[in-house]
């Protein structure tokens, strides 16, 4: 496939020297070459969407809303050459990327709801004869700067919700997996948006930079490790853009005794070795409490175990490579850095070969067990297929444990106590909570949260936060009468308006109320105090003395 940019309607080979190889991290062949585009090419896509987005703006919302349920209907006939683009580039089982495209078609869905969830507010009589109004208006040019793992779904997070609230759109794929977006740009050619509404620009850091300092693009959302989220959103910010910037995560999960632990078991597993870990949702340590400890441990060592490992194409794999060799290196150093700090490795899956794709990107499922809090490996987000494992005495130390970490994306817990439930709920530090859940990943009409060095901004994808994020807010406050008023109405004494009258005569009392006589302590009551026999109350007698509050001395310490 040949990776060419979408701009203003037309598809463009970019002009560049460098290109970056498109690998199948499972048979470890170049399947497209992605042009590392400059900042000129930014340039001509954010001229275009800005000329377009006057236009676009001015379309009735019901009828933008029209080309995403196009986009939607095209986009599921299409569901299996997408889900197929998916794993040959990211290295997902084919069942993986079909699921990863289902959230995207439910998030077209719910911003086909933004005649609805567009509308302002509005107040009538602030003031008589006045009338307050707040709208909703687009933000302008747009962009998202997309992530490998999760190549179809995450700019869905965003796209759809711009266009819908009437901005234009530029969206920069992650350079390891261009050929889905590739492809559903094709798609998006066929629904007919007008010129420049949506448009595509590959490359790595100079196209992103472009992104950033580009003074047309008014707002971007970003997917990506913490620190390149950082850089993001501090770049973005310092050149006056809204920005979201999601991070990274190191998400874990509390096993207590009266869990099921055969589902707990399944659940974890499925979270910590789908996607082979590299998911921001993955859950990646979990923390067993009291008598949960061995049970839980022999169960998911054997889960891991036997996890069926191969190319996301061939009936029966569970779970695919990582995205390439430097990610397999990384990953397989990590697991090392854990056993020499000390973790034991019941379940190691380094050095894995799988017979017909010798030079695939695989680490098979791998458990570290006893891992110390505070370890380095304990720390880190290592997006692999790694489960670390520790123990603590009691659900008090483990959510203490589940609050002292860096990131604050995801937390689970695993538990038949409502009671239990309850209170973990109400005090994880994370953004995403799931309860005998192993992905709590929102559905499309709820914000995809995340707290702490998970998330750097305020408004998150998805949803309502989609909605704020895309649009900015206008203040309307109107006055028709034809003549100064002052605040209130000077037509003729009607019957019609009797209410102004009384409108006016309140204001005046209200601006010029009658003045208050002194106070007097021996003043009398306005309403006599009565006990309940109806006798008069001894009145409190006025205080006497030195009414000042008393002077404190402190003696400073040395």
């Amino acid at each position: 496939m040949e990776i060419l940019n979408y701009i203003n309607g037309e598809w463009i080979k970019p002009s560049v020297k460098e290109y970056a190889d498109v690998i199948n991290p499972a048979t470890g062949q170049v399947i497209a070459r992605t042009p590392l585009c400059s900042k000129a090419d930014v340039d001509a896509a954010a001229k275009a969407a800005k000329e377009a987005f006057d236009g676009w703006r001015r379309t009735p919302v019901n009828d933008r809303v029209q080309y995403l349920f196009k986009l939607r209907n095209i986009m599921r006939e299409n569901s299996d050459e997408i889900a197929k683009l998916i794993t040959d580039e990211c290295g997902k089982t084919f069942e993986e990327a079909k699921a990863e495209m289902v959230r995207a078609y439910e998030n077209v869905e719910v911003a086909c709801g933004m005649p609805h969830m567009g509308k302002g507010e509005f107040v009538e009589d602030i003031a008589p004869g006045i009338d307050e109004i707040m709208i909703r208006q687009p933000v302008g040019v747009c962009a998202t700067i997309a992530p490998f793992n999760f190549p179809g779904m995450i700019p869905f997070w965003y796209l759809p919700y711009a266009l819908a609230a009437g901005n234009t759109y530029i969206v920069k794929p992650s350079e390891k997996v261009p050929m889905t977006m590739q492809f559903i740009f094709k798609l998006i050619e066929q629904v007919g948006f007008p010129k420049g509404v949506v448009n595509l620009v590959n490359g790595a850091k100079e196209t992103v930079d472009g992104i950033l300092e580009h003074p047309a693009i008014r707002a971007i959302t970003f997917v990506g490790s913490t620190n390149v989220a950082k850089y993001i959103y501090a770049t973005a910010a310092s050149h006056g853009k809204r920005v979201q910037a999601q991070g990274g995560a190191k998400n874990p999960v509390i096993i207590l005794p009266d869990a099921d632990m055969e589902m707990a078991t399944k659940i974890v597993a499925d979270s910590a070795f789908g996607c082979a870990g590299q998911r921001c949702l993955a859950v990646s340590l979990a923390v067993t409490v009291g008598e949960s400890k061995n049970q839980f441990t022999e169960l998911i060592c054997d889960a891991a175990s036997s996890r069926v490992v191969g190319y996301g194409m061939d009936s029966g794999v569970q779970m695919g490579p990582v995205i390439n060799t430097a990610s397999m290196q990384r990953v397989e150093q990590l697991i090392g850095l854990g056993a020499k700090e000390g973790a034991g490795v019941p379940v190691d899956g380094r050095g894995t070969k799988v017979k017909g794709y010798e030079r695939g990107s695989f680490v098979r499922p791998t458990i570290l067990s006893e891992v110390q809090p505070g370890s380095e490996i304990a720390r880190t987000e290592i997006f692999g297929p790694v489960l670390s494992l520790m123990h603590v005495k009691d659900i008090d130390d483990a959510i203490k444990l589940v609050n002292s970490g860096q990131y604050g994306n995801q937390a689970s817990l695993f538990t038949t106590s409502g009671n239990a439930a309850r209170r973990f709920r109400y005090e994880a530090d994370a953004g995403n909570i799931g309860i005998n859940i192993g992905v709590a990943a929102p559905m499309a009409f709820f914000p995809f949260s995340g707290w702490k060095d998970s998330f750097f901004g305020d408004m998150h994808g998805q949803s309502t936060d989609a909605v704020e994020f895309f649009t900015q807010k206008k203040v309307v406050v109107e006055r028709w009468p034809k003549e100064w008023t002052g605040g209130v109405s000077r037509r003729p004494a009607t019957k019609l308006s009797l209410p102004f009258d009384a409108a006016r005569k309140a204001d005046s009392e209200w601006r010029h109320p009658p003045p208050k006589p002194p106070y007097s302590p021996s003043a009398p009551s306005p309403r006599p105090m009565e006990d309940p026999t109806g006798a008069p109350r001894a009145r409190r007698p006025p205080p006497t003395g030195n009414l000042s509050p008393p002077v404190v001395k402190v003696t400073p310490q040395t």
